[in-house]
Formats: structure tokens, sequence, C-alpha cells
């Protein structure tokens, strides 16, 4: 193994680290109200087809 790339492995592995934790941060957000009602519009569209 070359010398850097354990360096690179504790990098990429940070990496990983802070895109997990953003994902999941943005997963618990709530939806704002004015997109939810959108939603659900569009969903009473679909189901009166």
């Amino acid at each position: 193994m070359k010398e850097g790339d354990d360096g690179k492995s504790k990098l990429r592995a940070q990496i990983d680290e802070n895109l997990k934790r953003v994902y999941q941060e943005a997963l618990e957000e709530r939806i704002p109200d004015h997109l939810r009602d959108l939603l659900d519009r569009l969903r009473q569209k679909e189901a009166g087809k």
C-alpha cells in the first residue's frame, strides 16, 4: 500500500460520514405546508382519473 492511500481512505470515510449526516438531516426535515397541500391535490387529481 502506498503511503498516501491510508490518508485517502480516512478522507473518504470522513466524506461518507458527512454525506450520511446531511442526507439524514434532510430526511428528517418537515415538508412545508404549501408543498404538502400541493402533493395532496396532485394525489386527489390522480385518484380521480
